[in-house]
């Protein structure tokens, strides 16, 4: 009677994985907190979504390179995609924020060049994370070169944080 009681027990363990290598619900969670906690403070949302959006990058990309073996096409991408959605949609929600662009080109009001447009702050700042991160290495490589193959210390990390810092600099005190 004592074994029957311990077979779902030992079931269970044989599904449980020994290291974890999923995406972290908890930190998208904690990301989310310390997002709407900045927007709270009077960070602009558009920072806020700069520095999810790179920090979404980033973890894509390493998460990419968790599974060594190639099954599908375009494997790497797809992972990175999908932890970056997985990374910024729960946040959404939480931090809802739309601005305005107006557009009076020419044609009537309402033409698709005499227009107001409403954006997403949030996804627009995550867009900006994203493409900040990804055009990092490039000039980091480009850095490399200029200087004859030699780095500064931790330069990756020095070029992609003054990069998001300097955009996230003059967007809120440069508007």
């Amino acid at each position: 009677m004592r074994k029957l009681r311990l077979l779902p027990l030992l079931a269970f363990f044989a599904f449980v994985p020994g290291i974890a290598k999923a995406h972290c619900p908890l930190c998208t969670v904690g990301a989310g907190a310390l997002a709407v906690g900045a927007a709270y403070l009077g960070v602009s949302v558009l920072i806020v979504g700069i520095f999810i959006g790179a920090c979404a990058l980033a973890l894509g990309l390493w998460m990419s390179k968790i599974v060594k073996k190639k099954y599908i096409p375009h494997q790497k991408t797809i992972i990175a995609l999908l932890v970056i959605i997985s990374t910024i949609i729960p946040i959404m929600p939480l931090i809802e924020d739309y601005q305005s662009i107006n557009i009076f080109l020419f044609g009537e009001y309402g033409s698709l060049f005499n227009r107001t447009y409403m954006y997403n702050s949030f996804i627009a700042g995550t867009l900006i994370g994203i493409a900040v991160m990804y055009i990092s290495p490039t000039l980091s490589a480009w850095v490399k070169k200029k200087r004859n193959g030699k780095l500064i210390p931790y330069q990756g990390i020095i070029i992609t944080f003054t990069l998001l810092s300097l955009i996230s600099l003059f967007i809120q005190f440069g508007r």
